[in-house]
């Protein structure tokens, strides 16, 4: 990575990638091996990546049918990290995504029996199809990375990143998510339908589903970890902090104005966002070009809709 000037005199060096993890090869590997599955969606695939790296939670909204399940199961495998699905329906109970205590007669005690939020990468598939009694099961899990069940607190994976899908709303039987909901996830986008040339070699060459199970890992956990922290070390400077400042400020003027925790969300998402393009430094385009993706589904609580709004805040706070 490109070191700043400004950068290295203010005791910010990134330390060389090339010294510990050579991301000029496996990054590109690990891209190109989603989008094999995912076809022609690079800036999706790159935005769920950066979302992994920054530690949050991702949030995909569209039509049935458009590659959401798909992405999630070719994340994990090309991570080489477990994952687990949920299917999301009306009759789901908190019990079925957390686990439960139940009384074990050979040992005359009671016993946890964990549930599949214990994982590294949870597929909420369809969250917005449960009522909000079991959507409300993954607030703790996805805030402090635990459970509490019957009073005692269960630690889930350190890895643990929820990858969730939801139907637009205007479809029978979806439920809104909550606000509190939302503002756990660190980034919201969409798949969207590909364009023709893409469609016509999707259909040439079949379901994509299939090759899921064939994918080598790219990954392991603890090359996730250098990265994370890597991440981490990427210079913003005070500049960049005030133009984050200023679209925080802007988001305020009404009722559903981004909250600090999105604050302190977006400054990981654009330190991700600029160690995936091979930089130590965070540049106002990348401000911008994560700005939608965070601030979407918590302005208005869709992620069309709400990233339209984003991009209008765009337009009018201009880089100090």
């Amino acid at each position: 990575m490109n070191q700043p000037a400004s950068a290295a005199a203010d005791g910010h060096a990134l330390a060389d990638v090339t010294t510990i993890d050579n991301i000029t090869t496996t990054l590109p590997a690990v891209l190109q091996q989603l989008e094999e599955v995912l076809m022609g969606k690079r800036e999706q695939t790159t935005m769920a990546l950066a979302c992994l790296l920054a530690r949050g939670h991702l949030l995909i909204e569209d039509v049935p049918g458009v590659g959401k399940t798909t992405l999630a199961h070719a994340l994990g495998a090309t991570l080489g990290l477990a994952w687990t699905r949920v299917q999301f329906t009306s009759d789901l109970l908190p019990a079925d995504v957390v686990g439960v205590t139940i009384f074990d007669s050979g040992n005359h005690a009671f016993q946890f029996k964990p549930g599949p939020v214990f994982t590294a990468i949870l597929l909420a598939d369809e969250i917005n199809r449960a009522p909000p009694r079991a959507q409300s099961a993954l607030l703790e899990a996805m805030e402090e990375r635990q459970v509490t069940v019957d009073g005692v607190s269960h630690a889930l994976d350190d890895d643990f990143f929820v990858i969730a899908t939801q139907n637009p709303m205007d479809q029978l039987g979806a439920f809104p998510l909550p606000e509190s909901q939302l503002d756990r996830f660190l980034v919201g986008i969409e798949i969207g339908y590909p364009d023709t040339a893409t469609e016509r070699a999707l259909l040439e060459r079949g379901d994509q589903r299939t090759e899921i199970a064939a994918l080598e890992p790219l990954l392991d956990v603890r090359q996730l970890q250098r990265w994370r922290s890597q991440c981490a070390q990427v210079y913003i400077s005070p500049p960049i902090f005030d133009y984050i400042q200023a679209l925080l400020q802007a988001t305020r003027q009404s009722s559903t104005g981004l909250s600090p925790r999105a604050g302190l969300s977006l400054v990981r998402l654009c330190r991700a966002f600029a160690f995936l393009h091979n930089r130590s430094h965070v540049l106002p385009e990348d401000v911008r070009d994560v700005f939608p993706a965070l601030a979407g589904h918590r302005l208005t609580g869709h992620v069309s809709s709400g990233q339209m709004r984003a991009r209008e805040l765009l337009e009018q706070v201009v880089m100090p």
